[in-house]
């Protein structure tokens, strides 16, 4: 699996690939946009070059920092996407996610959490699994305002792609190894993810009691 994303990340192929499937996993949780951008930025440190810088041949370094807006962008839009889709999607799209067993338990989940937590938890859940979708959707299916969603995606895509690019390129860099590098920062994702769940299915704390007269 390795040898294949990693001669992907030799090729400008690599751009496309990660755009695609980060935009896409807001409806199919399943696709690996962590492990591709991840994988991207490995190869970047391994090459010993944070920036556009060509390798002699055919093969090419990725730019971490084009990485980075590639991914956060691509982020962005796959939560508009969504959101637009809720926002029409109406009957349709209530049957459509009832014929997913893990959206439909990933909406009872996290639905009312999300629904307490305001926008905060919209960063929050990016990093759970089928999270984005749950608030994405939700949020165009409340009738949220875009002025309202807008930002906090933003702000998740940006934490999302930053946290994704930082695993890759500094864990290979302290690792000294591509594939040791990657195999950790994905350990280190997916933990992220479950921690990230366990933090919006948590239940809110009670109150303080007031002191007593």
């Amino acid at each position: 699996m390795f040898e294949t994303l990693g001669s992907l990340t030799a090729s400008p192929w690599i751009y496309a690939l990660v755009a695609a499937s980060v935009v896409l996993d807001v409806f199919l949780p399943v696709l690996p946009s962590g492990v591709l951008v991840i994988t991207a930025a490995a190869a970047a440190a391994a090459a010993g070059a944070a920036g556009p810088v060509p390798v002699p041949g055919p093969e090419q370094v990725p730019d971490i920092l084009l990485l980075l807006v590639i991914a956060t962008t691509a982020s962005v839009l796959g939560d508009m996407a969504a959101y637009r889709l809720g926002r029409r999607g109406g009957a349709r799209l209530d049957r459509a996610i009832a014929r997913s067993r893990r959206l439909t338990r990933a909406q009872e989940r996290l639905g009312a959490a999300l629904a307490r937590g305001g926008g905060a938890l919209v960063v929050i859940a990016r990093f759970a699994p089928a999270g984005r979708s749950v608030v994405s959707l939700g949020a165009g299916k409340t009738q949220r305002k875009v002025a309202e969603f807008l930002p906090w995606s933003v702000l998740a895509g940006m934490a999302w792609a930053g946290y994704s690019v930082a695993l890759g390129y500094f864990g290979t860099q302290l690792l000294g190894t591509q594939w040791l590098g990657t195999a950790v920062s994905i350990v280190a994702l997916f933990a992220a993810g479950a921690l990230a769940a366990f933090l919006v299915r948590r239940p809110p704390s009670a109150p303080a009691a007031s002191p007593a007269a």
